[in-house]
């Protein structure tokens, strides 16, 4: 597929040739499928988990061990892959990733105990760290930082539209199939996307070894270093660090909270998981596409975003009085209006990107989603815990509202002005 010179200029001194516009936005609905899919793997075991602990008789803490056992690979591998993506042809490196993930989804349903579950969970985060780090690298590569909030909003609008799919499709298999057999569909005939994949990407996707040499290089030990002393990049890492925590508590536990808790069963309560999830993934593109519209008419780039995230943000405060009111169609409704914290996601994306140095984004992106999955740990661990000590989903709920408040307070008085950085 040749690459022509009709697309839009990419920023000053990026080494990439002009890709067309049709094929840089095929790549760009590439990544939302693979995000759908990403999100499917990883919170399949969610829905199946009434199912699961019965078969292996798990406690609330057990599962919260089950649930947070993806996040130890995954948060630990995301400087080693954000650094991989900055220097490592894309096109491969996302595809083996890819495969990697989707195999040991499809293993999972042969696990006959909670330890080759754990095992394959991990495996599991080791392959789809590649998501995030890969995807706004490849974003970075084709599209201008003014044209970045769609497309990186766009992209991983798939994650939540994955969640929202499985909500109306996972309950009917898991009912109909078995949750082992359900593992198995889903992991691997997730494998056929690698064939558009390769079909489509540009068969050498990553910045020249020119380009790389002419920058400063950086180890990923030397990342944390950077991590530790650029304040912009702490502030923004907080603040997404509060939006995971509030993210992946909903992701891990609200299934289980509206079948068990609720008593709305597999179906319906499956259902209802997805209905968030579904306003959460419209306004990823969305809160991206209403930033690049009013700094396109003049306004200043960064207040558009960090006060969208801040709004976004604020909307968490409804997960509260869900878990407090007793109609479960009123407590679907405020769960919705939580979902709008999704607005932000694309915002905060490219506040990162702006602050890192352009032949450093992946490995950027990298420590960033490092921080944040520190929370994908922390949260259905410290769930599991609160629940059995209190017998109540209050607490945890109230909890990650309220990270949000500092995760506003990070992004104003934390990240300062923000130039593109040269280390």
């Amino acid at each position: 597929m040749a690459a022509t010179n009709t697309s839009t200029p990419l920023d000053p001194g990026d080494p990439l040739p002009c890709i067309s516009n049709p094929r840089r936005w095929a790549v760009v609905w590439l990544l939302f499928v693979a995000s759908m899919v990403n999100y499917f793997d990883r919170a399949t075991i969610s829905f199946a988990l009434p199912l699961i602990s019965k078969d292996l008789n798990l406690g609330p803490e057990t599962k919260g061990v089950l649930l947070s056992a993806f996040f130890w690979s995954y948060a630990l591998m995301q400087i080693p892959i954000g650094y991989c993506a900055d220097r490592v042809n894309l096109r491969w490196l996302y595809a083996g990733a890819f495969a990697l993930w989707s195999i040991s989804q499809g293993l999972m349903g042969l696990a006959t105990s909670l330890t080759s579950l754990i095992v394959f969970r991990v495996v599991l985060g080791i392959g789809e760290s590649i998501y995030l780090p890969g995807g706004t690298k490849i974003v970075s590569l084709m599209f201008k930082n003014s044209e970045r909030g769609l497309p990186c909003g766009l992209f991983d609008f798939g994650t939540r539209t994955g969640l929202v799919i499985e909500g109306v499709l996972l309950p009917w298999m898991l009912d109909k199939l078995g949750w082992r057999t359900t593992f198995m569909i889903i992991g691997f005939t997730a494998l056929l996307w690698l064939i558009p994949w390769l079909m489509v990407l540009p068969k050498k996707l990553t910045v020249p070894k020119a380009a790389r040499e002419g920058g400063i290089r950086v180890t990923p030990r030397e990342a944390i270093t950077t991590l530790l002393t650029n304040r912009n990049l702490i502030g923004v890492c907080l603040g997404f660090f509060c939006f995971d925590y509030y993210w992946y508590l909903l992701l891990t536990w609200l299934p289980n909270y509206l079948i068990e808790n609720r008593g709305l069963g597999m179906l319906k309560g499956g259902f209802y998981a997805s209905l968030p999830f579904l306003v959460f993934g419209i306004c990823q593109p969305l809160g991206g596409w209403f930033a690049d519209r009013l700094i396109a008419k003049g306004y200043d780039e960064m207040r558009v975003r960090k006060g969208i995230v801040s709004v976004a943000f604020l909307t968490g405060l409804f997960l509260i009085p869900a878990t407090e009111v007793q109609s479960p169609n009123f407590a679907l409704a405020l769960l919705l209006f939580g979902g709008v914290v999704g607005l932000s996601t694309a915002n905060m994306l490219v506040i990162l990107q702006a602050c890192a140095p352009h032949d450093k984004v992946g490995l950027w992106v990298g420590i960033y989603n490092f921080v944040g999955n520190i929370a994908g740990i922390l949260a259905p661990l410290l769930t599991g815990i609160l629940i059995e000590k209190t017998g109540s989903y209050s607490t945890p709920f109230m909890v990650a509202s309220l990270l949000l408040i500092f995760g506003i307070y990070s992004f104003w008085a934390i990240v300062g002005k923000v130039k593109r950085s040269e280390s």
